[in-house]
């Protein structure tokens, strides 16, 4: 089977696509194409350098509307438009930390998305540390009565971010310390750096426990705090203020118009929102620039591929809510989206094309495994099962997807702090995640396969 597939691949690639059949030889040129191509990185440098951060509810995140209106009909998108819908918003207000005893020193950290804030003047506790999130599950009732806990539970660096999915579990922990009577939450950050920077995101509450705030500590501090506890009582003064409001958010997206089959559409994106302490430039600014430099490369092209590929900017991801609002302003049309996709994982190198299921060994995208070659990706024999949490509503109501693995293995250096910013981002491997998405795109919305039934 595997000579054979490489015979055909060949054998499609010397004589042309067959009729109906998307055209590899236009795939292996946006591919080269892309390469050199600064859209990219000038929205990106636009997006950080002109709006900053841009949490869903913020005054920032009504510029990032108008701003992305504007980016996109300048990129030569057609149908451009917001979407909005009404959410929830918590946004940061003062925040610090600082040991009292025995050692005074102050603390690096950030307040969880989500968190209660603590009454104006702080909270004032010993700490308890436990060194992981199961340790502090099998801990007896009370065994925190009145204090503030910190799970100091290190994360593993890993490729494919599976480190991340194993280590976040901790960061929606403060119902679990409540449980055992704490009055305040603080875990290490979900990072795979030793840098100073704490690492925020979402938290949530169980239903059946005390609510308390909840914060994230920088790395080096978690461990001095452990250090320190090992000597005697540690005692904190931890001040984590937020407010909530009722919000509009906005989700954004423009078409690259169909040829001859417009009305079925490949919905891909990223999403516009960010958290506050960086200005969101691989989380995820990347994939908005990701995906419309590779949707404007498509839109230049002579003879557009013959379905539409819709780019979409959503615009609540980090605290919920725009998957779902997408879901409901699209579930009438559900059976016309043919592919779902999301670039949410950073700036670095593609490595990985997973389709959905039979889609990699049908003879129409054979020949994906030669054009994505030269960017030493592989066209994954296993389908497509995440492929971003802005799509997951729609993927469970019955969209295909594809997922384009990114390597993660310095993402979670930077992810959710100060340090995510523009200097991070690698100008040459941003425009290789661009020529894989162009390809990739290229080549399904040019296929003739329907991809709900394709096995």
């Amino acid at each position: 089977m595997v000579k054979f597939g490489a015979s055909l691949v060949a054998l499609t690639l010397l004589m042309g696509s067959a009729p109906g059949w998307a055209d590899p030889a236009i795939a292996a040129r946006l591919r080269d194409q892309a390469l050199n191509d600064p859209t990219a990185y000038q929205v990106l440098e636009s997006l950080t350098t002109e709006i900053g951060p841009r949490p869903a509810g913020s005054p920032a995140q009504m510029r990032a509307r108008d701003w992305a209106l504007a980016k996109m009909k300048a990129l030569g998108f057609t149908n451009v438009h917001v979407e909005p819908f009404s959410k929830r918003a918590w946004l940061r207000d003062d925040e610090s930390a600082e040991i009292l005893s025995p050692f005074p020193q102050k603390l690096a950290i950030l307040g969880l998305g989500n968190s209660i804030p603590t009454p104006p003047e702080g909270i004032t506790a010993e700490v308890a540390v436990v060194k992981s999130l199961a340790e502090l599950k099998a801990a007896p009732p009370n065994a925190f009565a009145g204090k503030i806990v910190l799970v100091n539970q290190p994360m593993t660096r890993t490729q494919d971010g599976s480190g991340y999915g194993a280590a976040v579990a901790a960061r929606y922990a403060p119902s679990e310390a409540s449980r055992h009577g704490a009055i305040a939450y603080l875990t290490r950050s979900i990072s795979t750096s030793t840098a100073r920077a704490p690492h925020t995101g979402a938290t949530m509450y169980a239903a059946d426990a005390p609510k308390i705030p909840a914060g994230a500590l920088g790395v080096p501090d978690a461990d001095l705090i452990e250090q320190m506890t090992a000597r005697g009582p540690v005692h904190l003064h931890l001040l984590l203020q937020s407010h909530v409001v009722d919000a509009t958010a906005w989700t954004i997206s423009g078409d690259v118009a169909g040829s001859s089959r417009p009305d079925e559409v490949i919905v891909v994106g990223g999403h516009i929102d960010s958290w506050d302490p960086g200005t969101g430039a691989i989380d995820d600014g990347a994939g908005v620039a990701i995906s419309a430099a590779a949707g404007h490369l498509i839109a230049q092209l002579p003879r557009h591929p013959a379905r539409t590929i819709r780019v979409v900017f959503w615009g609540s991801e980090e605290t919920g809510g725009s998957g779902a609002a997408y879901l409901d302003m699209h579930k009438i049309e559900l059976d016309k989206i043919v592919l779902a996709g999301e670039s949410d994982l950073g700036s670095d190198k593609v490595y990985e094309l997973e389709l959905p299921p039979g889609a990699a060994t049908n003879p129409e995208l054979l020949p994906l495994s030669s054009i994505l070659a030269p960017l030493k990706i592989i066209v994954a024999a296993t389908p497509a099962t995440d492929a971003g949490s802005d799509v997951e509503d729609i993927q469970h109501a019955g969209v295909p997807v594809l997922a384009l693995s990114q390597d993660a293995s310095r993402y979670f250096d930077y992810h959710h702090s100060a340090d995510d910013t523009l200097a991070i981002v690698k100008k040459s491997e941003l425009n290789q995640n661009v020529a894989a998405w162009a390809a990739t795109l290229d080549m399904v919305a040019d296929s003739d396969l329907n991809f709900r039934l394709v096995k």
